[in-house]
C-alpha cells in the first residue's frame, strides 16, 4: 500500500470530473463502510458506482483529462491511479443505479461526496460475499463490513 497516497485528493478530482460531466456517483467500498459504520478500517483503494447508463468511454477521457492513469478494464469496472498512487476503482452495475439515486451528501475531508445508504452498502457487500467466483480474503472483508455496518463495532476499551 502506497503511504503517500491521497485518499481524499483522489475522491475530490474523481467526483469533481463526474460532476463536470453530470454523471450520476457515489462512493462505495470500504471508504464508504467506514463513513456509514463510524470505524475507519484499512482498504487499498476508493471505490465509486457510476450510473450504468454513462458512457465509459467518457469516463475514461474526463479522467484520463483530470490526470488520472488508467491501469484496467473490466466486465463491470475501470480502475484507475490518481496522481498521489491512490487506486481508484470505478463500478458499472445497473444492480446499483438506484443507490445511486439514493444517495446521501457527506462531508469527506472537508468535499461534500454522494454516499450510498447504509442499506444498501449492506446489500452491495452482501452481494459480493455471497459471490463463489470471488476470493475467500475478499469475501470474508465483506462480511465483516455487514457485520460493523449493522453495529458491531468494536470498543476500543475492551479486553481479547
Amino acid at each position: 500500500m502506497d503511504e503517500s497516497a491521497d485518499k481524499v485528493a483522489a475522491l475530490r478530482d474523481v467526483a469533481g470530473a463526474l460532476d463536470g460531466i453530470a454523471a450520476p456517483h457515489a462512493l462505495i467500498g470500504g471508504v464508504a463502510v467506514g463513513l456509514r459504520s463510524g470505524v475507519a478500517r484499512a482498504t487499498m483503494d476508493t471505490d465509486l458506482a457510476v450510473r450504468s447508463s454513462v458512457p465509459r468511454a467518457r469516463v475514461v477521457e474526463v479522467l484520463r483529462h483530470a490526470g488520472l492513469v488508467l491501469r484496467g478494464e473490466f466486465t463491470h469496472s475501470v480502475n484507475f491511479r490518481h496522481q498521489s498512487g491512490e487506486p481508484v476503482q470505478l463500478v458499472f452495475d445497473a444492480a446499483f443505479d438506484e443507490m445511486i439515486d439514493r444517495a446521501e451528501a457527506l462531508d469527506v475531508g472537508g468535499i461534500r461526496v454522494r454516499v450510498v445508504q447504509t442499506a444498501d452498502l449492506i446489500a452491495m457487500k452482501e452481494r459480493a460475499a455471497a459471490d463463489p467466483a470471488r476470493r475467500r480474503s475478499k469475501a470474508l472483508r465483506d462480511q465483516a463490513d455487514v457485520a460493523l455496518l449493522r453495529g458491531d463495532v468494536p470498543d476500543p476499551d475492551e479486553g481479547w
